[in-house]
């Protein structure tokens, strides 16, 4: 884990030159300590297959090389499609009528704080390292962790496809107030879906960056249309219920710890981010994914939330439904518009990062490799059936306990980062690579697992009061217990130690693509090993991952070179 790499010596590296920038460069390593290796077939220029599918698979199986990173620009019209997420719309206005505006907004307030600071760390170390999720769990949990993490995200993100999808689908019922609830589901489904196809730097930044205004303009739209009908008062600011006394802890508190069951967006952050170029991941930090984001995307959005809620006549109890029903029904086909632009907005963005993460989860598992436009269609599938159910009387208790699972990622994985940035171990030295990772960190899995098993039963059996307390708690526990484990950790918790690393063999990590021998493809030297099944010949991320066999013989290697 923590190992500086060396650079290579004119011993370990011969390169040839060329003025031809598509002519590839081989190499003869011959380390002094074992037989000749299988050569390594290096060029500076990427692969064209693979720059052909990267444009729908967005390297989501493989570290993202420097050459597909996108503009600020870019990075951000494609993150802002969260931003436009009615559920932080009514979110605000539901925990407003449970414990007020003032704390609302205080705890809004300070969950703007902890979001900034937590996802700015979050984001430019993923710019960094070009890592997805999934990657980095491997990092903090080995390999069968990592898979956990991948499935518990992708589930997660599933969920709020399907949440934001209902919306859409009961603003077209209630527009058009003709065919059954089931159709207007496949509708929703059928053309937003095909919208994730394509990757972040193709598609999503510029589809999200053509509907922010006009979802801008919904947002003071809508404010503007109830003040025009319904009048202004002031009434919406100091709104206290009389029911919040029986909480049994303060009503700021109670707001902070409801965004804190939302921090999967840190995970979001995480594989949004990982697109940037590294000169602009403090920029990208500070504002993309920081405070100013946040103050949209939480305060605002619940501002207008709460002033609607207090403002227009809605039907029944207040819910994602009920007020988009009120918004349908004041505004008419403007306010049918505004739905349709924000929800498009973000769960293109959904459905993207469930996708990807379904696709980490069965080739790391099952090594059962697609495509990740298989497993849109595999996404939009579930998302329809789990529609077609009473999927609201269950999902906000499922989240509840990932929200628990969450809370507990976030904490280990900003303390491995910060135990890094202390230690000054470079970015460049993280270990992630199937055959030289071990299946179980015992460090991560156990901070994460103790947490879990204080959290879940908190939120089971603990009544309102362990709903509220559990998030914190499993922060904490996980926090803590992670840090005391990097204490006394040994190496072998994070690395099996293996010779003939290719990251050695070429003096730049990042801009070296290395042919694989099992797909023929070349990526990057930073994600490449050497497969001790094959004579030790070149092999990808992807292929490491998926090839049991390589994985049993690096393992034996590694248990060979402890004797």
């Amino acid at each position: 884990m923590g190992r500086r790499r060396r650079r290579p010596t004119a011993h370990h590296l011969i390169r040839h030159h060329s003025t031809d920038p598509e002519e590839t460069m081989t190499t003869e390593i011959s380390p002094p300590d074992s037989a000749p290796l299988a050569p390594l077939t290096i060029t500076y220029v990427d692969d064209p297959s693979v720059v052909a599918r990267a444009a729908s698979e967005d390297y989501s199986l493989h570290i993202v090389p420097r050459s597909w990173r996108s503009s600020r620009t870019s990075v951000a019209m494609a993150w802002f499609g969260l931003m436009s997420a009615m559920f932080f719309v009514v979110v605000g206005a539901t925990v407003a009528l449970a414990v007020g505006t003032i704390d609302s907004l205080i705890g809004i307030g300070m969950s703007v704080l902890a979001y900034a600071l937590i996802n700015s760390v979050a984001a430019r170390f993923a710019n960094e390292t070009g890592t997805s999720v999934s990657l980095f769990s491997r990092v903090l949990f080995g390999r069968a962790g990592s898979a956990f993490a991948a499935a518990l995200f992708g589930l997660t993100i599933a969920y709020y496809v399907v949440a934001e999808g209902s919306i859409v689908a009961s603003a077209l019922k209630a527009y058009f107030g003709v065919l059954p609830m089931a159709f207007w589901f496949l509708v929703v489904v059928l053309y937003q879906a095909p919208l994730a196809w394509r990757g972040v730097t193709t598609w999503l930044d510029k589809l999200n960056g053509l509907l922010l205004p006009l979802y801008a303009l919904g947002l003071v739209g809508s404010v503007v249309w109830a003040i025009v009908k319904y009048g202004y008062h002031n009434e919406w600011l100091t709104y206290t219920p009389k029911s919040a006394s029986s909480l049994g802890v303060p009503g700021w508190w109670y707001a902070f710890v409801v965004y804190m069951g939302v921090w999967v967006v840190t995970m979001m952050v995480w594989d949004f981010a990982r697109f940037g170029r590294p000169q602009d991941a403090k920029v990208n930090g500070r504002t993309t994914f920081g405070a100013p984001f946040y103050v949209v995307t939480l305060l605002v959005n619940a501002m207008v939330g709460i002033f609607l809620a207090q403002t227009i006549t809605i039907s029944g109890a207040l819910s994602e439904n009920s007020a988009i029903l009120g918004v349908v029904g004041m505004m008419g086909i403007w306010g049918l518009a505004w739905v349709l632009v924000s929800q498009t907005r973000v769960n293109s963005g959904n459905f993207y990062l469930s996708s990807t993460n379904f696709q980490n989860f069965f080739a790391r598992t099952m090594k059962f490799s697609m495509p990740r436009t298989f497993w849109v269609v595999v996404v939009a599938v579930l998302v329809y059936l789990m529609m077609l159910t009473n999927v609201l009387s269950w999902i906000v208790v499922a989240l509840q306990y990932q929200g628990v699972l969450i809370v507990g990622w976030v904490a280990v994985a900003l303390t491995h980062i910060l135990w890094m940035r202390l230690r000054r171990i470079p970015t460049d030295s993280l270990e992630f690579r199937p055959g030289r990772v071990p299946a179980v960190n015992p460090a991560g899995l156990g901070a994460w697992g103790v947490s879990a098993a204080i959290g879940v039963p908190m939120v089971a059996f603990g009544g309102t009061a362990g709903a509220v307390w559990a998030p914190p708690a499993a922060f904490v526990v996980a926090g803590l217990l992670y840090a005391v484990a990097l204490r006394f950790s040994r190496p072998g918790w994070f690395t099996m130690a293996r010779p003939h690393d290719p990251r050695d063999e070429v003096d730049d990590v990042w801009e070296a693509r290395i042919r694989c021998h099992r797909c023929e493809d070349s990526y990057i030297a930073f994600e490449t090993d050497r497969d001790p099944s094959a004579a030790h010949a070149p092999i990808c991320l992807a292929c490491a991952s998926d090839d049991r066999e390589f994985q049993r013989a690096a393992a034996k290697e590694a248990a060979d070179r402890l004797r």
